[in-house]
C-alpha cells in the first residue's frame, strides 16, 4: 500500500505532497526532511529503492525534481518505480515538458478548486 508522494526540488523543498494515512503536520515536517535527506544524499549508481524505518522508500529523479513514494513492506518496489514513470510521463504531455514551476502551479490550482 502507499502511504505517501512527494515531490522535492533539489534544494529539499516539497513541491507536491500527499498522504493516504494520518499523519500529524508535526510529523510530517520531520519524516519529509528525513526521507528528502536520504534520497538526496545518494548517487546517481544506487539503487532507487530505501529500507526506512517500517516502509520503504521508492524514487526517481526527473532534472530538478525527485519523486519520493512511501509504501509497505509488501508493495512491489519495481510496480511503484513504473508507477513514478508513468505519472511522470502524463504531467510531460499535458505540460509540453514538466518543470517544477508547473507542479506548483497545479498544485495551488488544485486547491484553489
Amino acid at each position: 500500500m502507499i502511504k505517501f508522494f512527494l515531490m522535492v526540488n533539489k534544494q529539499g523543498q516539497t513541491r507536491l505532497s500527499r498522504y493516504y494515512e494520518h499523519v500529524e503536520i508535526n510529523k510530517r515536517t520531520m519524516l519529509e526532511a528525513e526521507v528528502i535527506k536520504n534520497c538526496l544524499s545518494r548517487s546517481k549508481d544506487q539503487c532507487s529503492f530505501i529500507e526506512y524505518k517500517d516502509f520503504k522508500l521508492v524514487y526517481r529523479q526527473y532534472a530538478a525534481l525527485f519523486v519520493v513514494v512511501g509504501i509497505d513492506q509488501t508493495e512491489n518496489e519495481m510496480a511503484v518505480y513504473e508507477l513514478i514513470h508513468n505519472f511522470v510521463e502524463v504531467l510531460d504531455k499535458y505540460f509540453s515538458r514538466v518543470s517544477e514551476l508547473d507542479v506548483s502551479f497545479s498544485v495551488s490550482e488544485i486547491h484553489l478548486s
